[in-house]
């Protein structure tokens, strides 16, 4: 029997994960897929929204801002990378001022600090490349960038260290409301616990309407995006925005916290919950609207496309807390933008409730700090020398394109939560990530995951489940003659 089993290790997951852990009590994270960050987290802008958007009074518009103000601090104790470069919302007619306005206006009903509108010759000084049809801009300089894939990962060994349970590859099947608790059927068994928090992304409607007669429902929005080589990382220093419209903020252009160029999403809703391919209209919508904020973004270097899907519910809110009709169920529903901004205070605002209902007592020992993978890349000549000496390893480059070592890879196997598959490794370590996409480092990667773990060859993933990157050995199936060559060598037939 479990206090709190959360369904979901994305980032609001996680969050709740690590916040729960200040509490005592027995938790467990489940998760179908094998590793945390493999839904929308792992496919989405990476921005720490200052919190202008989201209409006032709204639970986005609380948790956004909450979250926003919360990043620095919860960067410099989960160790990850997070830069403050501001945001700008551009318009490109008279006709759009009025929206610039509006942004305005809500933000300051929302709390969000120094805001201002910038006409084309202070917002030229700032962003050489923008649009020549660009006229005004709404700057925020609370807005951020962050790497959603590390925030996450962070975010749960915290958890996990703390000590927290994580189940991967267990798929929760179905949910049954007990007289006290739950039970929840999954691929791995039959586990019972006190309170659910369900944090299961596009699928958090399914679990919802298994416990409530107040239904909701979610459709999952897909986006697509091109991701650019660091050598266009500096094309703008904010992030820049169109005018938000029905289907969310549209298109933007971001540098990344790695020094890449970010350029999407599409918003496009869909039936398919798993529905993460990219399409040639997709790609070519990105392309023209990203030109009518910013000019000449070099396309010609983008390295990968990829696609991820929003979690929309229909009343466009985040769906948090229990139902009138199922205490002790927590709905953590609808978390598409500002979602990855407002997990630190998703995560807050669902633990202190499981906690309160279940009053559970303070976990005096709970730690909040986690220190993040050494990386070599961010090393001075002197500090690459000295952690050489006290581990050879980590003169060892895996990765060339990152500049990986096998230290950091053996140190991302290793950890709480490790990585079990090549994208586990790219996730945590960047290894795979560069320009040549994998082409060169997924060989040794894969050794030493074969290695690390004591699995055969047959028994590597791409990504966990069926996506296998071994099906066989050279010459299974082939018969050794009893001949041999004229030079002695053996003969195959």
């Amino acid at each position: 029997m479990y206090d709190v089993i959360i369904i979901g290790a994305g980032v609001s997951g996680c969050a709740v994960a690590r916040e729960l852990s200040r509490y005592q009590g027995k938790f467990c994270v489940l998760e179908r897929e094998e590793d945390v960050c493999c839904g929308t987290s792992k496919a989405n802008s990476g921005i720490v929204h200052a919190g202008f958007d989201a209409e006032p009074g709204s639970m986005k518009a609380k948790m956004n801002l909450e979250g926003s103000r919360k990043m620095k601090e919860l960067s410099e104790e989960l160790d990850i990378p997070f830069e403050q470069n501001g945001s700008l919302v551009v318009c490109t007619s008279e006709e759009q001022r009025g929206g610039l306005e509006e942004l305005l206006e809500r933000g300051q009903k929302n709390g969000v600090q120094g805001l201002q509108i910038l006409e084309r010759e202070e917002l030229m000084k700032m962003e050489p490349n923008l649009s020549d049809q660009v006229i005004a801009g709404l700057y925020a300089p609370t807005g951020g960038i962050v790497c959603p894939f590390e925030l996450t990962i962070a975010l749960a060994e915290n958890a996990c260290s703390n000590g927290v349970e994580f189940r991967f590859c267990t798929e929760v099947q179905r949910v049954e409301k007990l007289e006290e608790g739950f039970r929840l059927t999954t691929s791995g068994g039959t586990m019972e616990t006190r309170t659910v928090v369900n944090a299961a992304g596009v699928y958090a409607d399914v679990f919802h309407n298994m416990v409530s007669e107040e239904k909701i429902h979610i459709t999952p929005r897909k986006g697509e995006y091109q991701l650019l080589d660091k050598t266009a990382g500096g094309h703008v220093h904010c992030t820049v925005f169109a005018l938000p419209g029905k289907y969310g903020k549209g298109v933007l252009v971001t540098p990344t916290v790695h020094g890449n160029l970010l350029v999407g999403p599409t918003a496009a809703d869909i039936e398919d919950k798993e529905g993460t391919n990219t399409t040639r209209e997709g790609l070519d919508t990105v392309a023209a609207k990203s030109a009518e904020t910013v000019k000449n973004v070099p396309l010609r270097q983008v390295i990968t496309s990829f696609a991820g899907l929003r979690a929309h519910e229909d009343r466009d809110d985040f769906v948090l807390g229990q139902p009138a009709d199922a205490a002790g169920f927590f709905d953590c529903a609808g978390i598409e933008s500002p979602g990855l901004t407002s997990a630190p205070a998703i995560g807050r605002y669902l633990a202190e409730q499981a906690a309160g209902y279940l009053n559970l007592p303070e976990n005096t020992e709970f730690h909040p700090e986690r220190k993040g993978i050494q990386k070599l890349s961010e090393m001075d000549f002197a500090q690459r020398m000295e952690l050489i000496r006290e581990e050879p390893a980590y003169g060892r480059i895996i990765c060339r394109c990152e500049g990986i070592s096998e230290g950091e890879i053996l140190d991302a196997i290793r950890r709480p939560v490790g990585a079990k598959s090549l994208d586990g490794i790219k996730r945590r370590t960047r290894a795979g990530m560069g320009r040549c996409q994998a082409g060169f480092c997924s060989p040794k990667v894969m050794e030493l995951l074969v290695r690390e773990r004591g699995i055969g060859w047959e028994q590597l993933t791409k990504t966990g489940k069926d996506s296998w990157l071994i099906c066989g050995k050279n010459k299974d199936g082939i018969e050794e003659s009893t001949d041999s060559g004229r030079d002695g060598a053996k003969v195959w037939k």
